[in-house]
């Protein structure tokens, strides 16, 4: 995992550019074993000084919120660090790696995607330290299950990491930090936002947030269960956008799964694909939208500016002021990009090799996208909602061959 780096002399034009706006927002999507690019990125925003103040999250991206949340900011690094080390670790080794696991492989790179697909074996026969273990006696041989019990894996082992490197105190301190977890309600089918703004959180908001079935079990939470946010809805940027009173916002969204791939080629490729397109919750569509409809929102803002006082007592004034927003919105977007040696497992591959990878990976495309500070600057009136993708830039950009190098 890389060394985290001393702040630079451009902390404090980040910091700067951040002031502008009254929320920062940090979105983190569902992903599993993907979710250490989160954490790579979150290294990177610390590095520059830039400190969210609103944390949404789903799934592994609840996880990452719950740490991140959970620690005083110069300990957040180290925490998802301790973190990530903790889950990626053999449950049944959980002292070193395994002979076949790719961290200690001295195997050429064509070997990779064997070593890979091992490490998610691993992950499926053993469980993860910290994390999950295989249900005993399995949920097909019980006599009377559950909702509690019906599922493959038992997830104590995270209730006992999170209660030993978050502070639930700190999480439920609002003012400094608002979190919000997704989840969906078993029974019900809703979706269910757990807020620190209007609950206390515990362990279990974020467990059930991350209880993907029939994997692991749902999550009880006053008298009602819970299963992963993702079966709705893998992100949480609906959330953020269309929070009320409309204040000026900088969203940070990292997302684990791309909608844009290659067309498959064997049945394993079909299975990573479909998970690519069903957990990436069509993120640009959804931020097509908002983007149409924050510029409507804007006009009409703009355009109730243009009421004589003695006019805005009519009832029509009043119905539009609902639909009327003048806010500003700045989308920065990463989006995780696999590697040649993913399979369809990536999600329960929790090698320490492959997590620093993603970790590594998160830290350097949050870097580069910090090296364009201009693109924390506040919207325009004229286009009160923007989007910078650093992919999409190298993409397009024949100056930054170099980069993409």
């Amino acid at each position: 995992m890389a060394a985290h780096k001393t702040p630079s002399s451009k902390t404090t034009a980040h910091h700067s550019a951040q002031d502008a706006y009254k929320v920062t927002a940090l979105v983190l999507q569902g992903g599993g074993a993907l979710g250490a690019y989160q954490a790579g990125v979150y290294q990177a925003l610390d590095e520059a000084g830039l400190r969210p103040n609103w944390i949404a999250g789903i799934s592994i991206g609840a996880l990452n919120a719950a740490i991140i949340a959970g620690n005083a900011p110069e300990q957040r690094v180290e925490r998802l660090t301790e973190f990530w080390e903790t889950i990626c670790k053999s449950a049944l080794w959980p002292g070193g790696s395994t002979a076949l696991s790719p961290d200690n492989m001295a195997w050429p790179q064509i070997f990779r995607d064997g070593a890979n697909a091992l490490a998610a074996l691993r992950a499926l026969t053993e469980g993860q330290a910290g994390f999950f273990q295989p249900r005993m006696p399995p949920p097909l041989l019980q006599w009377h299950g559950t909702p509690a019990t019906s599922s493959w894996y038992d997830t104590a082992p995270l209730r006992e990491t999170l209660e030993r490197l978050a502070d639930f105190d700190r999480i439920n301190d609002a003012r400094s930090l608002r979190v919000s977890v997704g989840a969906v309600n078993v029974r019900t089918g809703n979706f269910a936002y757990f807020d620190n703004r209007t609950e206390k959180l515990r362990p279990e908001h974020f467990m059930a947030s991350g209880a993907l079935p029939p994997g692991f079990p749902a999550v009880e939470i006053d008298g009602e269960y819970y299963w992963d946010g993702g079966i709705v809805s893998n992100t949480p940027l609906y959330k953020v956008l269309t929070e009320r009173p409309h204040h000026d916002t900088l969203i940070f969204q990292v997302d684990l799964w791309s909608a844009c791939g290659a067309l498959p080629r064997d049945m394993g490729s079909v299975a990573e694909r479909t998970k690519d397109i069903q957990f990436s919750s069509r993120t640009r569509l959804v931020t097509e939208y908002m983007h149409q409809s924050r510029e409507q929102q804007r006009l009409l803002h703009e355009l109730m500016a243009l009421v004589p006082e003695a006019k805005r007592s009519d009832p029509a004034f009043r119905r539009a002021e609902r639909y009327a927003n003048g806010a500003l919105t700045n989308l920065i977007h990463l989006i995780y990009r696999d590697k040649p040696y993913e399979g369809h497992y990536k999600d329960y591959e929790f090698s320490t090799t492959t997590m620093h990878e993603h970790w590594q990976s998160g830290l350097t495309d949050m870097r580069h996208t910090l090296t364009r500070p201009h693109w924390l600057d506040p919207p325009t009136p004229e286009n009160p909602f923007v989007t910078h993708d650093v992919h999409r830039a190298l993409g397009n950009d024949s100056t930054s061959s170099k980069e993409r190098a």
